[in-house]
């Protein structure tokens, strides 16, 4: 009986065993399943204009315009209103006139109903200048919905193309921690043989320390992108993303001096600087018609008793004219709005000088920014193909005994340093196309 307790207890052992371990491999995949998405600068920048609410206000103003036009029209179209009415009067007032009797001058129940109909005939122009007002607001609107894409996207773009370098540098220090590592281990191997001191184990330590805290600085900056990323496209702060390596077609294809004057012509800034411009001489149009008549006509006509000889009876009645209303005393406010709406046109004028500065400076910056780069980028490819050819000799001397296991290893790190700075210069290039490619009004989405 106790031999056959003790298999019993050693076959749930076994199978508790059996199950922890399913269980943890179980766990194990399920972690290595949850893989990123896979997301192209393209898939960014759409999911940003299509989520962000920034964009969503901008089209629910366009919207509004649509009322506010339909609101101007109406100027064009007649009044329409019916009314009816019941009174009771109480106590009716008589007279009496000999040999005939007494009347009333009124029914004690008074019945009315009546249809209004009101129109503008001529108002010297005022609606269709409020129409046009409304027109160019709609378009400025459009313009400031554009401009509005144009500057998330461009912020779609540094948040991607930051999250790709970061991704690309963790990588980098990964193979650089693995060939410290390695290092590490052959150093301490042939200090076991005497042919290695302490020193080289501690610098070798110290060297590997100094990647890991700069590995955990990339990964915080890239959970931080990552989350800034993910609020431009509307999703959770901790979604997870992989951004694909890819380089951009060529963007530029504008002759240099030529930049200045198609960045003048397309930029949205300019775009609404000059609707702006537009709009207050609208603006000024329609009060100068404020003081101005309006000539209107009206009729209303319906049925209503009260009417002698039969009080009682509901009889048609009408009334039709015409009238004018003619403004003769505001007390200067006219006079007033009008300097107000001439200092606006001024100030909008001064505006188009300053945005057509604004952007000479910023095509100049850009475009010099990105001959940086571009020069840069050679130098950095020539220097880590110079890294490499120097890790390549220093493997070469070091199995011949030239040089000692730190010179080897200060070959490795400048191999991957140099990859690090090539990496971080080309990015710079990229994202200084894309800044002029913006700079001189290039859409990006």
């Amino acid at each position: 009986m106790t031999k056959r307790k003790s298999q019993i207890v050693f076959t749930i052992i076994i199978f508790l065993i059996i199950f922890a371990k399913a269980n943890s491999q179980q766990n194990t995949t399920g972690r290595q399943q949850v893989i990123p998405d896979t997301l192209t600068l393209d898939k960014v920048i759409k999911e940003v204009i299509g989520n962000h609410p920034s964009v969503k206000e901008s089209e629910e103003k366009i919207n509004e315009t649509n009322a506010n036009i339909g609101l101007a029209k109406t100027g064009y179209y007649p009044n329409i209103d019916f009314s009816a009415s019941y009174t009771r009067i109480s106590p009716i007032s008589t007279f009496d006139v000999p040999n005939l009797g007494s009347y009333e001058l009124f029914p004690e129940n008074n019945y009315n109903s009546l249809l209004n109909i009101s129109e503008n005939i001529f108002d010297f122009g005022k609606t269709k200048r409020n129409i046009d007002y409304e027109i160019e607001n709609k378009i400025l609107l459009k313009q400031k919905h554009e401009q509005i894409k144009q500057s998330l996207s461009l912020s779609a773009v540094y948040g991607f193309f930051t999250i790709l370098y970061l991704q690309e540098a963790i990588n980098i220090k990964d193979e650089q921690l693995h060939n410290l590592h390695e290092h590490l281990d052959f150093v301490q191997k042939k200090k076991e043989t005497g042919s290695a001191i302490e020193y080289e184990i501690l610098t070798t330590q110290v060297r590997i320390s100094n990647v890991e805290s700069q590995q955990t600085d990339l990964e915080a900056s890239l959970i931080v992108q990552q989350s800034a990323l993910n609020s431009l496209m509307g999703e959770s702060p901790y979604s997870a993303h992989y951004i694909k390596s890819e380089l951009p077609e060529k963007i530029i294809e504008i002759k240099e001096d030529s930049l200045i004057t198609f960045a003048v012509e397309h930029r949205d800034e300019m775009s609404i600087a000059k609707e702006k411009t537009k709009l207050a001489e609208l603006h000024y149009n329609v009060l100068e018609l404020q003081n101005y008549p309006v000539i209107n006509i009206f009729t209303s006509g319906g049925w209503k008793n009260g009417y002698i000889p039969d009080l009682k009876t509901l009889t048609f009645n009408f009334a039709a004219g015409i009238g004018v209303t003619l403004p003769i005393f505001d007390a200067g406010r006219n006079h007033n709005n009008l300097s107000l709406a001439k200092s606006s046109i001024l100030e909008d004028n001064f505006e188009i000088e300053t945005e057509r500065r604004k952007i000479v400076n910023e095509v100049v910056q850009n475009n010099e920014n990105l001959k940086a780069s571009q020069k840069k980028l050679n130098q950095f490819k020539l220097q880590l193909e110079q890294a490499e050819k120097a890790y390549s000799l220093a493997q070469i001397n070091f199995k011949e005994g030239a040089i000692t296991n730190l010179d080897l290893l200060d070959a490795t790190t400048n191999v991957s340093e140099s990859r690090l700075l090539l990496l971080k210069v080309n990015i710079d290039y990229i994202i200084n196309m894309y800044k002029l490619k913006s700079a001189i009004g290039e859409k990006l989405y």
